[in-house]
């Protein structure tokens, strides 16, 4: 609201044509925050960063190096995707990380967030001021930053940002309780899942596979080997490809254990059975049809879409009340899958595990249900069977061949940008084609992948950043803070320069700040007669740097909650670590970039 109250205001005084008014929008730095974020959505659904996540974090070491290790983990990623987006993936990490280390959540949630703005700073692509200042430096004529060229001295400021706050800085936040209202906390599920032929654990013995999933709160209560259901087998029984094991384990564990173990949801497969078998009689049918029914040809396409809806599937937790038509039926009963074209993935009972299959355990009073399935049949499913919705989980199912394809798209994005090949508006467009099309982000998600406040904030910003310079207001404010602040001095300038982006970066959007700066830097450069380059750097370092406030930054502000954190909390950590950040980025922006 507020950014397209700026921009009606420079409208209608004259200070932007009405023409120009929404050029923004076609702006090569909003196009390419829209397909960063769209890159990240697939890293994050393929379970790639879930994978890199279990090999880089060490299960049983201490607080140091385990902090040290993901606050690391959090700022690598926040170079190469969003890092709201980093942030979110490893925020459930930091939690159960916190647990075993004896740290309320916020010790560990306020260095991850802080070491993922700091990492952002290091890449073109790790935030949006970053992509600002690179459009602002190709408008003074001398061409945008190189994907790299913020690394220098965003690899210094990060480094010694995240030292700090691993060795130090994370005794200085508050041992705040969560607060708020807790999410719906269920029972354990008992979910069913097959061992394939790559599986991790096919081979080896359930003893073997109990210490994997030891520290996941998951375990495994019975397999199922040639259609036969073993209730508590023989902990030195080997896994064999096509085994059915019978898992024990929270609603968020349950991807963690099975990508560990390279399992498949039973369900899952069943459902592409089913879809196949579909297919196949519908092509069938289509061969044997008369010839009077060629003007009506099969669509596969159409047939695969009726079946199978993964791309908008919910996952939604139901409690079975009394006297539901549901008690003493099963999934198989009702025909779930043909019925309401749902999978019914777990059920949590809070009595002994049934010796039945999960399709054929019938259901009783009091029983939560996991089902997977388009908003509209869970619906449907719940108003016809006396069910209640409880709760909407996330489960993001892996597969290690999407989660490579993600990681390719994205590194070969990143690469033809950074060595000059493409655009990096086009370059990084071409990855969103490629990972519609290949499904690592289902066509469906593409547009809920998008954070549309960034993109409106952003072209709605533009054009009013360049009324600041075409109307002289820019350049008014930089002679104001030369003549009664600076006094002419090149390096108190950029001293102020920084010290002004990261005073705004507390109180409004990075992005903002970062729109906002740059026609005052570059004039306050140009005022000064020395390069811009060291000014606009000032203005991505500053902006990128919001530790005090939780308005300052989304990542605080996801954090406010669990972290159990008031709104004086932030400052404790983020004063000291501003200071060091300007104590560091000084004088490695004067080596880096001379004026």
């Amino acid at each position: 609201m507020v950014a397209i109250c700026s921009l009606a205001a420079c409208v209608l005084t004259g200070l932007v044509p009405s023409s120009d008014a929404f050029v923004g929008f076609s702006h090569p730095a909003v196009v390419t925050v829209a397909c960063v974020l769209v890159l990240s959505r697939g890293l994050q659904t393929s379970g790639a960063v879930d994978a890199l996540s279990r090999a880089v974090l060490p299960a049983r070491a201490g607080v140091l190096l385990s902090m040290s290790t993901l606050c690391a983990l959090g700022a690598v990623l926040s170079g190469f995707m969003n890092n709201v987006g980093a942030m979110a993936l490893l925020m459930p990490v930091a939690v159960q990380l916190a647990g075993r280390l004896n740290l309320t959540p916020g010790q560990l949630l306020m260095p991850l967030a802080f070491s993922t703005i700091l990492g952002g700073m290091t890449t073109m692509i790790g935030t949006p001021p970053n992509l600002i200042v690179s459009s602002f430096r190709d408008q003074t004529g001398t061409g945008s930053f190189a994907m790299f060229d913020f690394l220098p001295v965003g690899l210094a400021v990060a480094a010694a940002g995240v030292s700090f706050i691993t060795l130090i800085g994370w005794r200085l936040v508050p041992a705040r309780k969560q607060s708020g209202v807790k999410g719906f906390e269920s029972e354990a599920y008992i979910t069913e899942a097959r061992v394939l032929e790559n599986s991790n654990v096919a081979g080896i013995s359930l003893r073997d596979i109990d210490k994997m999933i030891d520290e996941i709160d998951a375990q495994i209560i019975g397999m199922v080997h040639n259609d036969v259901r073993m209730m508590a087998p023989s902990a030195w029984r080997k896994v064999r490809a096509g085994d059915i094991l019978v898992i024990e384990a929270e609603a968020k564990s349950l991807a963690v254990t099975l990508s560990t173990l390279g399992l498949e949801l039973e369900e899952a497969i069943e459902q592409e059975k089913a879809d196949q078998n579909k297919a196949n009689d519908a092509v069938e049918n289509q061969e044997n049809a008369p010839n009077n029914d060629v003007d009506e040809p099969l669509d596969k396409s159409k047939e695969q879409d009726q079946t199978k809806t993964s791309d908008h599937n919910v996952l939604m937790e139901l409690a079975v009340l009394p006297g539901s038509p549901l008690l003493g039926r099963s999934a198989t009963d009702i025909m779930l899958r043909t019925r309401y074209g749902m999978n019914l993935l777990a059920v949590s009972r809070y009595g002994k595990p049934s010796l039945s299959r999960l399709r054929s355990r019938p259901f009783r009073s009091g029983d939560l249900l996991l089902m997977q399935g388009s908003p509209e049949a869970i619906a449907e499913f719940a108003s016809d069977n006396n069910c209640v919705p409880l709760a909407k989980r996330e489960l993001r199912i892996p597969s290690k061949r999407k989660a490579w394809e993600a990681g390719i798209i994205m590194t070969l994005a990143v690469g033809a940008a950074a060595f000059g090949l493409l655009p990096a508006a086009i370059s990084f467009a071409l990855g969103v084609l490629a990972s519609m099309v290949l499904r690592t982000v289902p066509p469906r998600s593409v547009y809920n992948a998008i954070d549309w406040p960034v993109i409106v904030l952003l072209g709605a910003l533009i054009p009013v950043a360049g009324a600041m310079e075409s109307s002289g207001t820019a350049d008014l404010m930089a002679r104001f803070l030369l003549n009664n602040m600076a006094q002419g001095n090149a390096v108190l300038g950029l001293t102020l320069i920084l010290v002004v982006s990261m005073f705004l970066s507390d109180l409004m959007n990075n992005t903002a700040t970062a729109a906002v700066m740059c026609p005052i830097a570059i004039a306050t450069a140009a005022a000064l007669g020395v390069s811009t380059d060291p000014f606009l750097m000032a203005v991505a370092i500053g902006a990128s740097c919001a530790f005090l406030t939780p308005i300052g930054h989304q990542n605080n502000t996801l954090i406010l909650g669990p972290g159990g954190f008031g709104f004086g909390d932030y400052w404790k950590l983020g004063i000291p670590l501003e200071l060091l950040v300007i104590a560091i980025s000084l004088p490695t922006l004067l080596w880096v970039w001379p004026l």
